[in-house]
């Protein structure tokens, strides 16, 4: 083979005459290319490193400030050194070894240097200032204060010309330890609505204890970590919340991205993979050169998102992360490949990536022994994986084999089933996608790589993502990315196929070798297969897209969309069991440096009032009313949570310190033993500019969602998609009596057209109100408007009355 001559730089034999030397020069043109490109990749980030160490300045900028001061004061006539040289000339024997001129130049550039360091740091420490301010989360919706306005400006003026990924970090702002008083505060105001009167009576009292005794003491311990650490938070949530956890990450930790709801740019598997491939590989390179587009965000979580793996530990995990890897694993019918993204010192095209996708699919050798089901150590308990990966791949070419899977860029899994959405079966269809990309058949994704790429035979692709390294927002702009590029910028030929041709001369994809995978450690495969298949056999998954509105309607009515949907799923929640429970709902920290997650406690008394005026039988402007109050108070603990004022990582952290200090606090034990029943999550869309949906209405995404994190509980995911879809991502366990996704389904279909009716009057008297003001509208007009709004309302009612009766629910209320 080809590939297996170039593989070998030399080859030389000892002979009578001596030694003779072959050389393969297109090996030794492959090593050439290959380091050219390792040493330009070493530029490139040394380059950028200098760039974002003097940011906000610039190179350019000390140029300037050299040139403009030295020119300064020779038409002055002022010595540039202010006299610096003649100083240090009484202590140092400079001026025998320079003239005077030189004494002049360099004065100037030294004074100039600290002149422009001066200013850099007076422009660093006044954008910290500036992005310590979150006053501009506080606008009305609609509209900027003047403040916000000369916020923005002097933020941009203190920006630079060119910020690049990385540029803010050193100009953001710590995360704020609260005090202890606020934090209780708060947590008792989120732990009313669940409680009865001696439950809350009893929890008052010990979070009062707490706050007089032992509090001030963990608090204190707290601040010095925070004046210590970039993030009081970050590094303990990583290694408790995920790295410590033994049990198995797939389902209960990694998450899932999906294709195109209604677009399928190619129905070939390799072509699909090829674009896609290449399209994640130019982005990396846009990240090791930090040219994706700034925002004063926190982008520390991005440095991981590529060649990073989890590594499994007895007592914890690790996260390795190299430097530069120039292949990627693909996973085909039990059998693991290498394959080469880079050839001729260049990332390979889309048609050359699926050139090598059409091998691993035309290949027709049987996995080795162990090989077909070796993923499903990631998948099961994280101990066994741990005792298993250090008895058999600490060396020899069962660790080459592993090295090639831990240490790619990414891992990509060629799936032999076929995965949509179909029109004539949605809800069944897009159950068995997501549960595909979830957990599979617990043996074919490697769920310990940052993220795994899922090509299905029918051309259907996906994203399984490993949770420790980053959060969901991070993996979802990468994916935001390639979905856009795919189609619109790669494109396909009409056949299908990647543009391009293919390369005549590309070695092959690799079979790394396993050795000795039985006995002991087949045994463990086995365990850990076992247990995965019956975690993934009890998740009940199911996605629902809502098309009757979007955020286009509740917006119109001045409200939060994500208020909106947070509400609702109370009222379905209540309405399926007829109480509340506590609600988790994510938001970012990453206004502040190395910030992650904060929990809203999205059950709130204002949102329990508005539930229980749709339940009984209230008037529809009291209904109005009490949505209003329950949205607002919605977006200020949103709020709050994301500038630091959020209650569930500060008593994280407490807590953590009292284990450390050897200490018993029963209030922190109950605050962190309540289970999250219903825990939520909001898919952002960061990149709406690349979604022309005007142009392109079926280029629509479904999100993702992930796994329940209660037994007894939902995971519910949501992306608000456009102005007139959401789509609903609902997860349970099958073996909990307490949860049924389906029910949840019709739930939400029954409560999201209940609120549509309260939005739809809002909008009506809103519009009305607006236009008898400024039009003065006669009574003719006004009774017109009136009976068509009645009658609207009378036929919406009775539409709703029947879907509720066709599918088994109570009739709406009032």
């Amino acid at each position: 083979m080809a590939e297996a001559h170039q593989a070998v730089a030399f080859q030389f034999t000892v002979g009578p005459d001596g030694i003779d030397m072959q050389l393969c020069h297109e090996a030794l043109r492959q090593i050439y290319l290959s380091g050219k490109h390792s040493w330009k990749k070493r530029f490139i980030r040394f380059k950028n490193g200098v760039m974002t160490g003097v940011y906000p300045g610039s190179p350019s900028g000390f140029l300037v400030v050299v040139v403009s001061y030295m020119s300064g004061t020779k038409y002055a006539q002022l010595d540039p050194s202010l006299g610096l040289i003649t100083k240090l000339g009484t202590h140092i024997p400079i001026s025998p070894y320079m003239s005077e001129d030189s004494q002049r130049v360099v004065g100037g550039v030294l004074v100039s240097t600290g002149l422009w360091v001066t200013i850099i740091f007076i422009m660093r420490n006044a954008l910290k200032c500036l992005l310590s301010w979150h006053g501009w989360m506080y606008n009305r919706h609609g509209s900027v204060s003047w403040g916000t306005r000369l916020w923005i400006l002097f933020v941009k003026l203190f920006s630079g010309r060119k910020p690049m990924l990385y540029s803010f970090q050193s100009s953001l702002p710590r995360l704020p330890v609260p005090p202890v008083k606020d934090t209780c505060r708060r947590y008792l105001e989120s732990a009313r609505p669940l409680m009865d009167d001696e439950q809350y009576v009893r929890m008052e009292g010990l979070a009062g204890e707490f706050e007089k005794n032992l509090g001030p003491r963990l608090q204190w311990y707290l601040k010095l970590k925070s004046w210590w650490a970039s993030n009081y938070v970050s590094d303990w949530w990583e290694e408790y919340i995920y790295l410590r956890g033994r049990g198995p990450i797939m389902v209960n930790s990694n998450y899932y991205a999906m294709d195109f709801l209604y677009a399928f740019p190619s129905h070939i598997q390799a072509a699909r993979a090829g674009n896609v491939i290449h399209a994640i590989m130019l982005y990396r390179r846009k990240l090791d050169r930090a040219q994706l587009k700034p925002v004063p965000l926190c982008s520390a979580q991005w440095e991981r998102m590529f060649n990073t793996t989890r590594i499994p530990g007895q007592e914890t995990d690790t996260i390795q992360h190299v430097d530069e890897s120039k292949h990627i694993a693909v996973f085909n019918k039990g059998r693991f490949f290498k394959v080469w993204v880079f050839y001729d010192g260049r990332l390979l095209l889309p048609r050359e990536i699926e050139q090598q996708m059409e091998r691993i699919l035309a290949d027709k050798s049987e996995p080795q022994e162990g090989e077909e089901y070796l993923a499903a150590l990631t998948a099961g308990e994280r101990t066994p994986w741990a005792k298993a990966r250090e008895t058999y791949f600490r060396s020899g070419k069962n660790k080459q084999s592993l090295d090639a899977i831990e240490k790619a860029a990414f891992f990509v899994t060629l799936d032999d089933s076929e995965q949509k959405y179909e029109t004539d079966n949605p809800v069944k269809s897009l159950d068995s996608y997501a549960k595909s990309l979830l957990h599979g058949k617990c043996y074919d994704r490697w769920f310990d790589k940052s993220f795994n790429l899922i090509v299905f035979k029918n051309g259907t692709m996906g994203l399984n993502a490993e949770h420790a390294w980053a959060d969901a927002p991070i993996i979802g702009h990468l994916w935001e990315v390639f979905l856009c590029m795919d189609p619109l910028e790669l494109g396909y030929t009409e056949e299908g196929h990647c543009n391009g041709e293919p390369h005549p001369n590309l070695p092959g994809p690799q079979r790394p070798h396993l050795i000795g995978l039985w006995g002991w450690i087949w045994s463990t495969i086995q365990s850990s297969l076992k247990l995965a298949q019956a975690l993934a056999d009890d998740v009940d998954s199911h996605i629902y897209p809502f098309k009757d509105f979007g955020k286009g309607l509740i917006k119109k009515c001045r409200t939060s969309p994500d208020a909106f949907i947070q509400i609702a799923l109370q009222l379905a929640h209540f309405r399926d069991k007829g109480k509340f429970c506590l609600t988790y709902e994510a938001s970012m920290t990453r206004l502040f440096r190395e910030g992650r997650t904060e929990t809203v406690r999205s059950c709130t008394m204002e949102t329990c009032a508005f539930v229980r005026s749709m339940i009984r039988d209230e008037t529809r402007e009291e209904r109005m009313r009490l949505l209003k109050e329950a949205s607002e108070k919605h977006q200020n603990m949103y709020r709050e949570a994301m500038i630091g004022k959020g209650i569930d990582r500060h008593l994280f952290c407490l807590y953590v310190i009292s284990k450390y200090l050897g200490v018993d606090s029963p209030f922190l034990h109950e605050v962190l033993s309540e289970p999250w029943r219903l825990s939520t999550s909001q898919t952002p869309m960061q990149q709406v500019e690349l979604f022309d949906l005007g142009k392109h209405p079926h280029y629509v995404t479904s999100g993702g969602g992930f796994g329940p994190v209660a037994d007894d509980g939902y995971g519910v995911s949501y992306i608000i998609v456009g102005e007139d879809l959401i789509n609903f991502h609902i997860s349970s366990k099958h073996s909990s009596p307490e949860t049924v996704c389906l029910h949840v389904l019709q739930f939400h279909l029954d409560m999201l057209f209940a609120m549509s009716a309260i939005l739809v009057l809002q909008c009506a008297l809103s519009l009305f109100l607006f236009l008898s003001l400024s039009l003065s509208l006669s009574l003719s007009l006004f009774l017109f408007l009136s009976l068509s709004l009645s009658l609207s309302l009378f036929l919406f009612l009775s539409f709703s009355l029947s879907l509720s009766l066709s599918l088994g629910l109570p009739p709406l209320h009032g």
